[in-house]
């Protein structure tokens, strides 16, 4: 079988490859090719996936194209995960919105829309290829940002072969699995809402609760994604639930938006900043006779990567539990998997006879009943014979409801606009949106954007 990455020459390209490569006879591909249209990051970060390749599967064909089509092309599984415009937009994006006074954070809101604004068009362009070319079982998994709401555009455009994934809600499970000093299978969680926007509730270790355990554990506030948010906002929360760490965003939206505008740079300002400084050193060796100096200079740029996620915003700064590994040690550790573990648990769970559980965002299908049925939601679901059942989830909490529902009404028109490129549907979205709230806002963003992307996206009506 076939997997291709579209993207794949992105920095976290070579985590992806291990995984895949670790897992690939396990799902039965013995064919992984790597696509991206950037052909400087692609020769670097793919000749060190290639070493990966050949320490850790040779019997695997590993190539890399800047051919889409070559890319999908007969491929069983595709995984997207694109930064239409580079590192460069994501810098307009933040400034942009900061420039308004509101948040630019890629996920959500100004910067959400900003960044589907590019994304959507590129990626339902991609669903045709995939849908002419590509096997007709095929399964495509959407990593790009937002990535419940590019999910949507591409359902709503009838590629019902896409489903959203997210590494957020299993990177939190594996910090509470450590926590409680567990195993995996034996704990469970529920998680529901919308990608980027969901909580976690029934924290279950052998059908027993654990929530309390957890909320009174003395390192629960600083070795999981929970150390963004006072003890208090978890308690005034209520319901025994912990939020997404994303929801940062929206319970502190003041407090990241100063927290930023005091540094110096903003998030995207330092990823680009670090990215030009690692592609600089990887320039200047051989990667393919000196792979072992490479790999120090890559690990040693994608830990800083990693230390500086959210420290910007929350002021908090990610401890690294471990030390930059050589090439060897990274090859032998175990795999963290990260949102490469959330497709490959897909596919194996069609494999398995036993039901597996895991959090995808699909169609609501009734999960949450305050939802239309075709509303991309972040749920927990089970897998069964080739079949996506959402978990039915009861929400009483009306604070929460109203939320889901009214960022679920951003994302349906955004999602809408972006399509019909119908400029007037867009204000409106933005204007519904909680962190923006205001029509001149919305209008000078929206203008904005459309004039900054013109060569994306073309005229609007």
């Amino acid at each position: 079988m076939k997997l291709c990455v579209i993207g794949g020459g992105g920095v976290r390209a070579v985590f992806l490859a291990k995984s895949l490569l670790k897992n690939a006879k396990n799902i039965h591909v013995h064919d992984i090719v790597f696509m991206d249209i950037d052909e400087e990051k692609l020769n670097i970060f793919g000749t060190l996936c290639k070493v990966v390749a050949n320490k850790l599967a040779p019997d695997v064909k590993f190539r890399t194209t800047t051919d889409v089509i070559d890319a999908v092309k007969d491929a069983d599984y595709v995984i997207t995960t694109i930064r239409s415009g580079g590192d460069e937009s994501r810098v307009i994006d933040e400034r942009v919105a900061l420039d308004a006074g509101v948040l630019g954070q890629e996920t959500t809101g100004a910067g959400g829309f900003a960044m589907a604004l590019r994304s959507i068009p590129v990626l339902i362009d991609l669903c045709d290829k995939v849908k002419r070319y590509s096997n007709k079982e095929v399964l495509v998994f959407n990593f790009t940002n937002p990535s419940g709401l590019v999910t949507q555009a591409m359902r709503n455009a009838g590629y019902d072969f896409v489903y959203g994934i997210c590494d957020a809600p299993s990177g939190f499970q594996k910090q509470l699995v450590r926590l409680l000093d567990t195993d995996e299978e034996r704990f469970e969680m529920t998680c529901f809402g919308l990608n980027h926007l969901s909580w976690f509730k029934d924290f279950k270790v052998d059908g027993i609760d654990v929530y309390h355990k957890l909320r009174h554990h003395k390192k629960v506030f600083k070795d999981s994604e929970l150390r963004y948010f006072d003890q208090e906002t978890i308690d005034i929360l209520g319901h025994e639930m912990f939020p997404n760490e994303y929801l940062y965003f929206y319970y502190y939206r003041h407090r990241a938006v100063s927290s930023i505008l005091d540094s110096s740079k903003t998030r995207g300002e330092t990823i680009l900043g670090i990215n030009e400084r690692m592609i600089h050193e990887l320039k200047q060796i051989d990667i393919e006779t000196n792979p072992e100096k490479a790999f120090d200079i890559y690990m040693k740029y994608y830990f800083e990567r990693e230390q500086s996620y959210f420290a910007i915003e929350s002021g908090t700064i990610r401890e690294m539990n471990s030390e930059v590994p050589t090439l060897d040690a990274f090859i032998a550790e175990e795999d963290e998997g990260g949102y490469a573990a959330v497709a490959l648990n897909f596919i194996t769970s069609f494999m398995t006879p036993e039901p597996v559980k895991m959090v995808l965002s699909v169609p609501n299908q009734g999960a949450m009943d305050f939802l239309e049925d075709d509303d991309v939601v972040e749920i927990s679901c089970f897998i069964s014979k080739g079949v996506v059942t959402p978990v039915k989830v009861e929400v009483t909490d009306e604070a929460q409801k109203n939320l889901i529902r009214t960022v679920k009404y951003f994302e349906r028109h955004v999602a809408q606009a972006i399509v019909t490129k119908d400029k007037g549907l867009a204000i409106k979205a933005l204007l519904s949106h909680p962190q923006i709230n205001s029509y001149e806002l919305a209008k000078n963003l929206v203008e904005t954007y459309l004039d900054k992307y013109r060569a994306y996206v073309g005229e609007w009506h």
